[in-house]
């Protein structure tokens, strides 16, 4: 089974690929392009679409999977996978209620793509994907703090991880690479643990590979953007899945702390998404009206290029999601607290450095970059 899950790896990868460069082709035709201008930071038109792409590669599989084995015979399948028949089936509605979630907001976002729409009917459509999926298929974190605690925390997860990514999507390559490093991360542990996980192995995987295989026509200078329509699947199909992931096996003498898994692997995102909404609020602006005061554009701001920036965030992205990977095979509470500190110090050392005021012959902008901006969003000299 592992080298069966691993296998849609590559296969999502292909997919991803192909459809990402049909969608560079025929987005212009059907006006998905992002124009310049404003607070956003290229320079020449570009096709959107790459969310198409990302959304096709993912839900394409699983339905095809389900259908498989729904038509399947046990028996005439090698028997490493026969065993599993029953359990995959039992997921059949779940799985279908998932594709059905992650495509209300793939298309909201190819609405929002076409024709901005404020932050408000967007969080409501997030919000019920969401809660279908909590209340009517019981995809509750924290059950042990009661039924209405939990439903409230886990709509609240889903939501919140969904914009974090959609607030990351802001420089080229930064979402898809962040997403494929953190689902890299959550693969494994899946795969590491006593009690494999393999339904949500396979979406992981997939979504990795069809990360990666955008990713190569995203990368600065982007040939096509994922925009909102793959973001926001992006995010709302990690949120699912690690409320979906058991971090705790049974009979683990390990205590809660491998519960915190999903917040060290995605302490970056979420960082970004917490202090660029503070940045706003204390501007007076709504949190959800967009900037150039995203984690990305204050790298930039303070003398790296974009392609430096982007490296930066995926790095610290697997040096924290390193960590949690060995989170629920943590042989003592001390170990757990350990990799905790860890991922602290890695967020302040980003603010640190970040935060840091360089002197002005520091910070002269590489060629073809954006002159400086303060995190309050003024023009430096």
């Amino acid at each position: 089974m592992v080298v069966a899950v691993l296998c849609l790896l590559p296969l999502a990868f292909v997919l991803s690929l192909a459809i990402t460069v049909a969608m560079i082709r025929l987005a212009p035709r059907v006006g998905l392009v992002d124009r310049p201008g404003g607070r956003k930071i290229h320079d020449s038109p570009t096709p959107l679409g790459g969310g198409v792409a990302i959304f096709l590669a993912v839900c394409l599989p699983i339905l095809a999977g389900l259908a498989f084995f729904h038509l399947a015979e046990p028996a005439a399948l090698p028997n490493a996978i026969a065993r599993h028949v029953d359990g995959i089936r039992l997921q059949s509605q779940p799985a279908a209620a998932l594709v059905g979630a992650l495509l209300m907001v793939h298309l909201l976002g190819l609405f929002d793509d076409r024709r901005a729409l404020g932050p408000w009917p967007k969080l409501a459509v997030q919000a019920l994907a969401a809660a279908i999926l909590v209340v009517g298929f019981d995809l509750r974190a924290l059950t042990i703090l009661g039924y209405w605690p939990s439903v409230v925390l886990s709509i609240l997860w889903i939501v919140g991880i969904t914009n974090a990514f959609n607030f990351l999507d802001n420089m080229d390559g930064l979402a898809a690479g962040v997403a494929a490093v953190a689902g890299g991360a959550f693969l494994l542990t899946t795969l590491t643990m006593p009690q494999p996980q393999w339904f949500v192995a396979a979406c992981l995987a997939l979504l990795v590979g069809a990360c990666l295989g955008f990713l190569l026509f995203n990368r600065s200078p982007a040939r096509i953007f994922m925009g909102d329509a793959g973001s926001l699947v992006i995010g709302l199909l990690m949120g699912v899945l690690t409320i979906r992931t058991t971090f705790i096996a049974d009979g683990a003498p390990r205590g809660w702390y491998p519960l915190f898994a999903p917040l060290v692997v995605l302490a970056v995102p979420l960082y970004d998404m917490i202090v660029v909404s503070i940045i706003r609020i204390r501007r007076g602006l709504s949190p959800f009206v967009g900037d150039r005061n995203h984690l990305s554009h204050r790298l930039v701001a303070r003398g790296m290029s974009r392609r430096s920036a982007v490296a930066c965030i995926w790095l610290m992205t697997a040096a924290t999601s390193t960590a949690a990977v060995l989170l629920p095979h943590a042989p003592s509470a001390l170990v757990s607290w350990c990799i905790f500190a860890q991922t602290l110090l890695v967020l302040l050392l980003v603010a640190l450095l970040e935060w840091h005021r360089p002197p002005p012959a520091a910070i002269t902008p590489a060629r073809g970059e954006d002159p400086p901006q303060s995190p309050n969003g003024r023009l430096r000299a």
